[in-house]
């Protein structure tokens, strides 16, 4: 891990670190600064939508790790170490569990050690990948040694989808799902304009200016991409309608523009 920083480009924003420095963490650069300033005055209430977001990928981890007995997670577009990680949140529950997180920005290869911190009972590796390359996660040997593909796997895409165009994004998750047994479950975050089209749009437009182009899907759209697929209760909401705890009450619908689902692989 020693060389991610001779891969870092300081000099363009990165999806990852925008994220970052918006959610008041330190992993970034000017350029994701100021890039996430001009996103934020587009879209006030994108701090809230990101942290939701967040929060999303912790119900479902607890919610798989508690109410369907999973084990064993993928987390693709794993993002900057900012706890709880999912290890933290599903070892909770369950010491043993095991995570593989993913991701393709070197800052976050860099801070990766922060991934790697495990319950002695349990397992994390961390894969150098892009999604786009789903052969080079499935095929690496991180996910051989902690993956076993007899059993199922909790496989969370949250926060990426709307980063990756149509029609890889079907084919991505489908080719990532492949492999996984009977009894396995996809969690996903999916970005739509649905609730605030005018700031929404206007962050798009501002994230595809500094080089990351962004899809959003309405609510049709987004719900086909768990075509053939179990949806849990209460199927495909805004992210902070999903098993809800305290902290979401007095959240207004227009401050999320992200979907979220969990579902199981029949």
């Amino acid at each position: 891990m020693h060389n991610a920083g001779d891969r870092i480009d300081t000099s363009t924003a990165h999806s990852a670190r925008v994220y970052d420095y918006i959610l008041g963490g330190k992993d970034h650069y000017l350029v994701d600064a100021e890039a996430g300033d001009a996103m934020c005055q587009h879209w006030p209430a994108l701090p809230v939508h990101m942290l939701e977001n967040r929060r999303f990928m912790h119900r479902a981890g607890r919610f798989l790790a508690q109410q369907h007995g999973i084990r064993q997670f993928l987390d693709i577009g794993t993002g900057l170490p900012t706890a709880p990680n999912l290890h933290e949140v599903v070892q909770e529950v369950a010491p043993e569990s095991r995570v593989v997180y993913v991701d393709n920005d070197p800052i976050v290869l860099a801070h990766a050690r922060a991934l790697l911190q495990s319950s002695p009972e349990g397992a994390t590796a961390y894969i150098d990948a892009d999604m786009h390359d789903p052969d080079a996660i499935l095929d690496s040997p991180e996910f051989r040694a902690l993956i076993d593909l007899n059993e199922p796997v909790g496989l969370m895409i949250i926060g990426i989808l709307h980063f990756i165009l149509p029609p890889d994004d079907r084919r991505l998750v489908r080719r990532l799902l492949e492999p996984l047994p009977s009894g396995s479950f996809l969690a996903m975050t999916i970005g739509t304009a649905d609730f605030a089209p005018e700031e929404v749009g206007r962050v798009a437009e501002e994230y595809t200016q500094q080089g990351m182009p962004m899809a959003l899907r309405d609510l049709p759209t987004a719900t086909s991409l768990f075509d053939g697929m179990d949806l849990a209760d209460p199927g495909i909401t805004q992210v902070h309608k999903w098993r809800p705890g305290p902290e979401q009450d007095g959240i207004d619908d227009r401050a999320i523009a992200m979907y979220g689902a969990v579902a199981r692989k029949p």
